[in-house]
Formats: C-alpha cells, sequence, structure tokens
C-alpha cells in the first residue's frame, strides 16, 4: 500500500482512562496468567491502543462482543474493559484473542506499525474477482483515508488524504498551497483499500475523476457540517476538493471458492 505523505500527513493517536478489569469469565477468580497489569510507561504503545486494536480487529472479523468473548473463553465484561479501558493483558490472553479474530499478537501489540501491509503468503489458491460499481461505493463507505495520484510540478504524486463521500463524491481538505491542491482541474485517480495479513485476502477500489475546488459558500458550509474528522494533518486546511468519479472499478483477493 504505497503511503508517499508529505511531512506531518500522519494519523493521531489518542489515549484513553484506566478502571479496575473485571474478571475474564476463565474461572471463580482470574488465572495468574490472565492478571491484567500495569506496566512502566515506558511502552511502545500506550496501552489503550491495544483496546481499540482489538476493537478494530473485532469489528472486521464480523464478530460481536458476546460471540467473540465465547470463542476466546472469557467473560464479555472482560473483553469490553480490554477493548475500552487502558489495560496490559498478558501474552496468553492476547494470543487466544488473536487466533479468534484473524490477527496476530504482533498486530495486536501494534509491533507492525511502520511495517508496509501484504508481508503474508499468498493463498494456496487465491481467487481475484471484479467488484461491480454498488460493491465499490459499499466499500469506499461514508469516510475513512485513501490515496489520490495526481501530476505535480515535480512529477507524479501519491498522498494520503483522509476523506468523506457526499452525494457519490469523494471530498477532502487541503490547504490551498499543499499538495494535493495541485489536483483541482485535473483528472486523478483515488484508490482506497484493506488488507488482511492473518487471511491473506483483501481488496481495493480505484476511483478516477476531475479534481475540482468546492467554492460555494452554502456547499462548503454543508460539507464541513457533514466532515467525519479534521483533517489528520492538522492545521489550517480551508480548500475542499471533490472528486466525481467518471470511472469506479475495483476487486477482491479470497481464497478459491468462496
Amino acid at each position: 500500500m504505497p503511503m508517499h505523505a508529505q511531512p506531518g500527513d500522519r494519523p493521531e493517536a489518542h489515549t484513553g482512562h484506566g478502571a479496575a478489569p473485571p474478571d475474564d469469565g476463565q474461572a471463580a477468580r482470574p488465572a495468574a496468567n490472565e492478571a491484567v497489569t500495569a506496566r512502566p510507561a515506558a511502552r511502545a504503545t500506550h496501552p489503550g491502543d491495544i483496546g481499540r486494536r482489538l476493537a478494530d480487529a473485532r469489528v472486521r472479523s464480523g464478530l460481536s462482543l458476546e460471540e467473540a468473548a465465547e470463542r476466546a473463553r472469557m467473560s464479555p465484561q472482560y473483553l469490553a474493559y480490554l477493548e475500552q479501558r487502558p489495560s496490559d493483558p498478558t501474552p496468553a490472553t492476547l494470543l487466544r484473542l488473536a487466533d479468534v479474530l484473524g490477527t496476530t499478537l504482533e498486530a495486536l501489540r501494534g509491533g507492525d506499525q511502520d511495517l508496509p501491509p501484504g508481508r503474508g503468503q499468498a493463498l494456496a489458491h487465491p481467487r481475484l474477482t471484479d467488484l461491480s460499481p454498488e460493491e465499490c461505493r459499499s466499500l469506499l463507505s461514508t469516510h475513512g483515508v485513501g490515496r489520490i495520484a495526481l501530476r505535480t510540478g515535480q512529477g507524479p504524486a501519491v498522498l494520503p488524504v483522509n476523506y468523506d463521500v457526499v452525494d457519490d463524491a469523494v471530498v477532502f481538505r487541503t490547504a490551498a498551497d499543499a499538495t494535493p491542491a495541485a489536483a483541482v482541474g485535473t483528472e486523478v485517480a483515488f484508490e482506497v483499500d484493506h488488507i488482511d495479513d492473518a487471511m491473506s485476502q483483501g481488496w481495493s477500489v480505484l476511483a478516477v475523476g476531475t479534481a475540482e475546488a468546492v467554492t460555494d459558500p452554502e456547499a462548503v458550509e454543508r460539507l464541513e457540517r457533514r466532515a467525519h474528522s479534521a483533517p489528520w494533518a492538522g492545521g489550517t486546511r480551508a480548500l475542499w476538493v471533490r472528486v466525481r468519479p467518471a470511472r469506479l472499478t475495483g476487486r477482491r483477493i479470497t481464497p478459491g471458492g468462496r
């Protein structure tokens, strides 16, 4: 997944607040190897990051809190605690959850954050299928982070932007003097994808169209109201850019026979 970011173009982390953990449900009292313990603050990631990764992996797996907890042999209350509060579960707990959620211990701990996706082995019998426009629109969803490919004075560039989808158009904010603003008035490609390293599966959606600046005050106000998030890169980014797809295509890799 190529992400050629400009300085400062990276997501921000957020932190949570702690509370006493409930019983994990394995026995009348927590087993010694299932305790949630506090560790020194000098960890590579904030403990609350584990909860966010757990919740994200569970949602991507399609499992409810109760289903995931049952398969991991723990109480739903304990899993909810791990997802919602800063905690430091033992490797045994995380290994069980990683197995249930189709991910890895390394991924749940955030050890793969600075590594590119797609490091797993290819499927033995992969199936590559084209996505319909309806499927592409569904995967684009209402917001997310994608990459815009455009020409600049220094040559081609691919830049990550957090986007919204409004009236079937991809919109994002940038600064008038930032590189993404060079897209205005030109044909661009906008790509979004998802890779499941643990399962060696994934999908990609490509939207091609002409980028235009949104200048109408009422339209700008409407976009501001509907924006899911402020620009991840921070700073003042008042220029809204809209891409109405003239062509929308996508592909998905799944195990053969599915």
